[in-house]
């Protein structure tokens, strides 16, 4: 489902749902993940995502090292942000689109097999994770909020320079889309 500000009813804004954000989501693997440390304050991070089975429930994974500060935020505080931004690669000067993501993290052991599967999908998510295997590392795993937060991701920089405001829309991931946390051990 599509909420967002479409002035002039345009037709490309309605078709623009869950569906379409995950397919270009999954085409990407670097995101900014957002943690909240010990003193509330906020702590941001680049960092290589890969994303659940299609048929499974929808979550988003991160791997890093075990004592890493983002990791230590999550085990005091599972509130999260992932931002992954889709950059206009000719037209420099066009400010990047994005999604945003809001939800739930916990520390997911290392052998977790949607974890794995996430990172095997991608050749970087898999050299990261042979690289992260001689270390200590784990999984966060991320249950997003059913509400996801998209700017400019499939609208044509045409109509953001007319209607700029018509960039910004939400759309719904499906109820029998969402994990909640549940059936992942954590560590």
């Amino acid at each position: 489902m599509l909420q967002g500000n479409d002035p002039k009813g345009d037709m490309a804004m309605r078709e623009l749902g869950f569906d379409f954000v995950e397919r270009e989501i999954r085409k990407k693997t670097f995101g900014v993940l957002t943690t909240i440390d010990h003193r509330e304050r906020p702590h941001s991070t680049g960092v290589l995502y890969g994303v659940s089975r299609p048929e499974s429930g929808f979550s988003i994974y991160v791997m890093a090292g075990a004592g890493s500060a983002k990791v230590r935020n999550v085990r005091s505080n599972p509130n999260v942000s992932l931002l992954v931004t889709f950059p206009h690669y000719y037209l420099r000067f066009v400010p990047a689109s994005y999604v945003m993501f809001r939800g739930k993290a916990k520390i997911v052991m290392p052998d977790d097999s949607d974890g794995r599967w996430a990172f095997s999908q991608k050749r970087i998510l898999r050299m990261n994770q042979s690289a992260e295997a001689t270390t200590e590392s784990v999984f966060i795993g991320i249950d997003p909020e059913p509400t996801v937060f998209c700017y400019g991701v499939g609208i044509g920089i045409n109509q953001l320079r007319k209607h700029i405001e018509s960039g910004a829309y939400k759309v719904t991931i499906p109820e029998e889309r969402l994990r909640c946390n549940k059936g992942r051990q954590s560590l």
